[in-house]
């Protein structure tokens, strides 16, 4: 997977956590066992009762074992999302 994660470099990318998180930020580098560094980062929180929050968290680092899926964010598409008046279920932890 490692090797696959090359044309994302420098992009920004969407990764769920096997915790159920949802991280948006630009990849800035990965190592062999996924640890993925990623900067002007931010966490989505989703809730359904209110809108979805968005935590600051700049230059921020995810253990390579508790990565459940990466992908590339289509930029356009996602600006043009209204997050304020987007409700969602929070993921679920990953089972096993």
């Amino acid at each position: 997977m490692a090797a696959g994660l090359d044309s994302f470099v420098n992009h920004t990318v969407s990764i769920i956590t096997s915790d159920g998180r949802n991280f948006i930020g630009t990849l800035k580098g990965y190592d062999q066992t996924i640890n993925l560094i990623l900067d002007e980062s931010h966490e989505r929180v989703y809730s359904t009762t209110t809108g979805v929050e968005q935590v600051m968290l700049g230059l921020h680092i995810i253990r390579g074992d508790n990565v459940a899926l990466v992908g590339q964010v289509d930029e356009d598409i996602d600006n043009r999302l209204n997050l304020a008046n987007m409700k969602a279920e929070p993921l679920n932890p990953v089972t096993h």
